[in-house]
């Protein structure tokens, strides 16, 4: 992993969110926004909250990228004040990715009892051998 730094923590009151903008360091253009979803849920434990990543600039000349994140304690209110298109990028991208993994889990079940006919098939062999 690499080092977040905070480089601001604002509570606003008025929009009943937590604003975070951080640095993560060593991480320009490898950067997604669901890992940095993660990586900062994980750094300031916010499980159970709704965080949205608004912004994630890659600082030019610099392997710096500086993300903007939205906390709310409510989903409802979040999508009340953020614009929807948002949230239908962020359902998009975990629609693909939890896609990959089901084809990953598929491809691994195919490839288990291939694996094991190939040990059943030398066996049959030589019960076929014996038999002549």
């Amino acid at each position: 992993m690499s080092l977040i730094e905070t480089v601001t923590d604002v509570s606003n009151s008025f929009l009943s969110r937590r604003e975070l903008t951080c640095n993560f360091a060593g991480l320009g253009g490898k950067l997604k926004s669901l890992e940095a979803v993660d990586m900062i849920t994980k750094e300031f434990k916010l499980d159970g909250k709704v965080v949205i990543p608004m912004r994630l600039k890659t600082q030019v000349g610099k392997s710096l990228v500086t993300g903007i994140f939205y906390v709310y304690d409510d989903e409802v209110l979040a999508k009340k004040h953020i614009n929807p298109t948002i949230f239908s990028r962020l359902e998009k991208t975990k629609a693909k990715i939890a896609e990959a993994d089901a084809a990953a889990k598929e491809a691994e079940a195919v490839e288990a009892p291939a694996e094991e006919k190939a040990v059943e098939a030398p066996a049959e062999e030589k019960a076929v051998e014996k038999s002549e």
